[in-house]
């Protein structure tokens, strides 16, 4: 697992003083940014100098409770699945002092080629990244 952590910010609350429900698609691309420090040159390296992306193609998202403007969010990322292109990320949402689940995700990226714009093998070390963060197997 991978914990990456952020105060929730002003701009981040709609009038009710809650996080807006879309955020959290964002937070979930935040985290697994945070996820991929493991790789050397981190995700700008994936991106910008090897040219692998992680466009998204399914995410679900369940809300538990929200989340307020000066709150802290804790976000855990585990890795649900990894096929030869694709790698399914989830991530538990929590408010940081109280330990309350706020909302989780299952995010289905696809590894991409971005000169080419198409899947692409998944390369040896992001395999590894993902594999030391698989969640068991469910019995």
């Amino acid at each position: 697992m991978v914990v990456y952590e952020r105060a929730i910010k002003f701009e981040e609350v709609d009038a009710a003083n809650i996080v807006f429900f879309a955020r959290f698609a964002n937070y979930a691309h935040e985290a697994m940014e945070h996820f991929f420090g493991g790789v050397p040159g981190g995700y700008p390296g994936l991106v910008v100098l090897r040219k692998i992306g992680f466009p998204a193609v399914h995410l679900d998202i369940a809300f538990t409770a929200p989340l307020r403007y000066g709150d802290a969010l804790r976000i855990e990322t585990t890795v649900g699945k990894v096929g030869n292109r694709s790698i399914v990320f989830r991530y538990r949402m929590f408010n940081a002092a109280t330990d309350k689940l706020s909302a989780e995700l299952a995010h289905t990226v696809v590894v991409s080629d971005l000169r080419a714009l198409a899947s692409c093998e998944m390369p040896a070390d992001v395999r590894a990244l993902l594999l030391q963060h698989l969640e068991p197997p469910s019995a």
